[in-house]
């Protein structure tokens, strides 16, 4: 927008006319000149644009916030001071209405409300501040421009794809190219997407002494782009959050007053673009180190080249947690896990393409039983025998390697520990105190510090 001579000329001498349009200000104190011009200025927490010809565009939808840090040149004590801002229509600068905030700290921002019916959609405006302290005024600020547009757009934006149609399955891994467009509204700068229904809110975090810190959203490039055409479209192109199945992606546009329209959305399917894992040996042993082998969906690798798997392992495998590997120049890598999970394994992967492309997890488990085998001479599991002091034997023997001992406890009592042989064996006697029905708990402890999951070896006293 273009501002013509004439109102160039009239903003240049508002400062004066300002003064004189408020009752009771007495010309700039300046016997003591403590009040400063108020410094940081925001609006809508937005810069202040001192250009008249490219004023920020801001809603009024609320009201409007206006704020500036109000000063003082005596920096003892703590004056009380004000901050008083003035509005009016570009070109017209008599129509001025006047907004105070009184009781203000000095050297922090002090916003104002500009109520919403005094501003007018489409209408441009200049607004000033100044400090007050008692009878004394700071100058005028250089005027900040504002342009209303309370007004979202009118229509939600179209969304289509190129390379992933709305109907049949779709080939995973390359990135989804969306062609957006304003669908008839004429002001579009931009806009806001999310892979989910609930898209970001455009906010603006506040500094030290309430200051601002407006971020353009438009540099998140995960959530938002500008208008890349002069027709208000934009072409982006994106990577699914996951690698298969149904997806949507969900979009509205936004004018430059970052209003924005109702929502739009893009539904898609993709096929699974999953690798595969292979152990070295078909049934891998708990405890024992053992390779997988990873591969690349064919599909995939033919697209982009795989060039890294994540493998997340559960359960207890060493190494635990998610590791990234390498792949080699054909997408196969290798991964070692030693399979240590007490009850079994889950081993997820999923792998990633030059392109940025995550593919969808490929899957492998097993089970184990690592509780020990218990055994008695006198005292057979779910008999009944024996008797208040007869004493009986009890033989625990390992299902798997490495085990150095083995804790059991009588009925929920002490526990006690017990090393095991070099055969994976351990035995202790045991005198019953008391008749009736015994629970016996054994679990054994392999030289790495695993304890294996418990048996419950059940029997009755006579």
């Amino acid at each position: 927008m273009s501002f013509g001579a004439r109102s160039r000329a009239a903003l240049a001498s508002l400062g004066t006319l300002g003064l004189a349009l408020v009752a009771g200000v007495s010309p700039a104190s300046a016997a003591d000149g403590k009040p400063t011009t108020p410094t940081q200025l925001f609006n809508g927490y937005r810069t202040c644009s001192t250009d008249a010809d490219r004023p920020t565009y801001l809603s009024a939808v609320g009201n409007l916030v206006v704020e500036g840090i109000p000063g003082t040149a005596d920096t003892t004590g703590s004056p009380s001071v004000s901050i008083r801002y003035q509005v009016f229509p570009v070109g017209d600068p008599t129509r001025t209405a006047t907004v105070t905030r009184d009781h203000t700290a000095a050297g922090y921002e002090a916003p104002g409300i500009l109520p919403a019916d005094a501003l007018t959609d489409g209408q441009t405006y200049a607004w000033q501040a100044q400090t007050v302290v008692g009878d004394a005024v700071s100058d005028w600020t250089s005027p900040c421009f504002i342009t209303i547009d309370s007004s979202r757009p009118a229509n939600a934006p179209t969304v289509s794809s190129p390379n992933y149609p709305p109907t049949g399955w779709n080939q995973g891994g390359e990135p989804v190219t969306f062609k957006l467009s304003p669908n008839g509204v004429d002001d579009v700068t931009g806009y806001e997407y999310s892979w989910q229904q609930d898209l970001p809110v455009i906010g603006t975090s506040i500094g030290d002494h309430g200051i601002p810190q407006p971020v353009d959203p438009y540099a998140d490039t995960k959530y938002f782009t500008r208008a890349d055409a002069t027709d208000g479209s934009a072409t982006i192109s994106l990577v699914p959050p996951t690698g298969v199945g149904p997806m949507t992606l969900w979009v509205r546009s936004l004018d430059r007053a970052y209003n924005s329209s109702a929502t739009s959305s893009y539904g898609f399917y993709v096929s699974s673009t999953a690798p595969t894992l292979t152990p070295a040996v078909p049934s891998p042993e708990f405890g024992v180190p053992t390779t997988f082998t990873l591969r690349p969906d064919p599909a995939l690798q033919a697209k982009s080249p795989v060039v890294g798997y994540s493998v997340h392992t559960s359960a207890g495998s060493t190494p635990d947690g998610t590791i990234d590997v390498a792949a080699a120049a054909d997408g196969t890598a290798d991964v070692q896990l030693t399979l240590d999970g007490v009850y079994g394994e889950f081993v997820q992967v999923t792998s990633k393409s030059a392109n940025g492309w995550v593919s969808d997890a490929a899957s492998w488990s097993s089970s184990y039983d690592t509780t020990p085998a218990v055994a008695s001479d006198v005292y057979p599991e779910y008999g009944s025998s024996g008797g208040v002091g007869v004493p009986g034997t009890f033989t625990f023997t390992s299902k798997v390697k490495d085990v150095v001992s083995f804790t059991y406890s009588f009925n929920g009592g002490p526990e006690a520990t017990v090393a095991a042989g070099a055969d994976g064996t351990a035995s202790v006697d045991w005198t019953p105190d008391s008749d009736g029905g015994t629970d016996l708990m054994v679990s054994a402890t392999t030289g790495s510090g695993i304890q294996l999951a418990p048996y419950d070896y059940f029997f009755t006293v006579n």
